[in-house]
């Protein structure tokens, strides 16, 4: 369980995972040693999965998918829109729409080609798409 100085860390590190310890140490009042051995129990823990970078490509194209399932669960769908290039994150949702999808591509026909290549897998009933026009919050 998370306490309020590894809940500050987890935040800090949301914000720019390549904050040196020093500062982190310094911001939460703790020895650089104690933030390290806090690191590795949140990583242990899964509650810190990795260390990311997020690759800004100005020159792209994005859109979201709602995608509309025959039925749920459907891992073979979901193994078959994530396995592809395109695909960015793949979320299973409750409700009416069973996946939203953000997908990612150079230009508008490859995004399409894309889409039309998810629309078109054996069990997907219906696809709406909305382009992303900004992304104004981006973890």
């Amino acid at each position: 369980m998370m306490d309020a100085i590894d809940r500050q860390i987890v935040a800090m590190l949301r914000g720019n995972a390549r904050l040196p310890l020093k500062t982190i140490a310094a911001t939460v009042g703790l020895a650089r040693s104690s933030v390290r051995e806090r690191l590795s129990k949140l990583e242990a823990a899964g509650t810190i999965g990795g260390y990311h970078a997020r690759i800004v490509d100005e020159g792209g194209i994005a859109a979201i998918l709602q995608l509309r399932l025959a039925r749920t669960p459907s891992p073979d769908i979901v193994a078959a829109v994530t396995g592809m290039a395109e695909v960015a994150r793949c979320y299973s949702l409750s409700g009416e729409i069973d996946l939203l999808v953000e997908i990612e591509a150079p230009d508008a026909a490859t995004l399409n080609a894309a889409r039309d290549r998810i629309a078109l897998i054996a069990g997907v009933e219906d696809t709406t798409t909305a382009l992303i026009l900004k992304r104004d919050k981006d973890r």
